[in-house]
């Protein structure tokens, strides 16, 4: 997740006129179902430690095979300038690979990512892959970094990763977050915070969400949770529908309930109300025009790219979010809960501008007279 300065595009997929405004930072937390993992407590996280394997007896003959635990990369095998290189590579598609296979290998490259941690120049990688492995013991390396005292800019992954939780605890961490966001330098925290509130379809949150917004005197962030609002709520309408209650529970149906404030289309306009007419003799009344089909919004979700966990019970995907103007990527984590695929967190990637056509100006330009 990349920090966001003033004066950035934005692609904000609600409207085209709405290009410039920050509603993408909104959209990158719009999300799917509601039933997603419950969180018991986000303070006071325990892992008990991993059960040591027992020593057995050795084969009589030949070489035995490796275990699962002896297949496991060692703690001490850490390579930080290797890593340092591909992070700092001008190939964004490089980075991304990296972050990719990471996910791939799963909890058990967790040891790793801890001695990443300690390193400034993989701290920020090995944070982002943690947030994405998720899991009760990744949760708990994030809960640290809250209290981590470099300046890195850490505490946002911490806050991406709580929108898997639907806990009231996680909820009141980041709203506590939101509302201290007058006096946050650093707008990037708060608006993480709004987008895991807005991966929820929750429409319980919009009074707490409108009475934040009222508070705070930070334009953007204003903004930002006016936004949400519109976000979730539209969400919420989409999946009390038939249609959404339709809606399989695939990486491709969770991805587009994820987009579907800005997927939707428009109501169909309304016909002109032809006025009544005084007399009608031997004249038929004017036929009232065709209807217009509605128009589909300009808008298309590509998923390029989808990595499993190596329980196949969580994935990584890849998606492009464009419109005739400009283009986004996603980096977009779902969790699979009873045979169905739900988001878990949601990260915005590179964002893009795309070249548009030269104004026409004439063949020849008229001269003096």
């Amino acid at each position: 997740m990349t920090n966001h300065e003033d004066g950035k595009l934005r692609v904000t997929p609600r409207s085209q006129k709405d290009m410039n405004r920050p509603w993408l930072r909104c959209l990158r937390g719009l999300c799917l179902l509601v039933g997603l993992c419950v969180l018991a407590g986000v303070s006071g996280f325990s892992q008990p430690p991993p059960a040591q394997p027992q020593e057995g007896s050795a084969p009589a003959s030949g070489t035995a095979p490796p275990t699962p635990e002896q297949e496991q990369p060692l703690a001490g095998d850490w390579g930080p300038e290797l890593l340092y290189g591909i992070l700092n590579s001008p190939n964004e598609e490089a980075q991304y690979t990296l972050l990719r296979a990471t996910f791939a290998a799963g909890p058990a490259i967790i040891p790793q990512l801890v001695e990443a941690l300690k390193d400034d120049r993989t701290a920020e990688y090995a944070a982002q892959s943690l947030a994405f492995i998720g899991g009760q013991q990744a949760l708990d390396l994030l809960w640290k970094l809250l209290s981590d005292p470099r300046d890195l800019n850490l505490q946002r992954f911490t806050y991406g990763a709580l929108a898997e939780y639907d806990s009231p605890q996680a909820i009141d961490v980041l709203f506590d977050v939101i509302n201290k966001s007058d006096d946050e330098p650093d707008r990037t925290l708060t608006e993480t915070a709004v987008i895991a509130l807005t991966v929820h379809s929750n429409a319980q949150l919009l009074p707490r969400l409108r009475e934040a917004e009222n508070k705070l005197q930070d334009v953007v962030i204003r903004d930002d949770l006016d936004n949400a609002r519109a976000v979730i709520e539209a969400r919420a309408k989409y999946l009390a529908s038939p249609d959404g209650k339709r809606a399989g529970g695939s990486v491709e149906s969770a991805v587009r309930t994820y987009f579907i404030p800005a997927l939707e289309m428009p109501p169909p306009p309304e016909a002109p109300r032809v006025p009544p007419t005084n007399k009608v003799i031997a004249k038929a009344a004017p036929a009232p025009p065709p209807a217009q089909p509605p128009v589909k919004p300009p808008v298309s979700v590509e998923i390029r790219d989808v990595t499993l966990s190596p329980d196949k019970n969580r994935a990584l995907a890849r998606v492009v979010f464009e419109v005739p103007t400009a283009m986004a990527f996603y980096d977009i984590v779902l969790q699979k809960h009873s045979g169905d695929w739900t988001i878990a967190s949601v990260w915005l990637g590179p964002e893009a501008e795309k070249p548009q056509p030269a104004a026409t100006r004439p063949a020849t330009e008229p001269g003096p007279r």
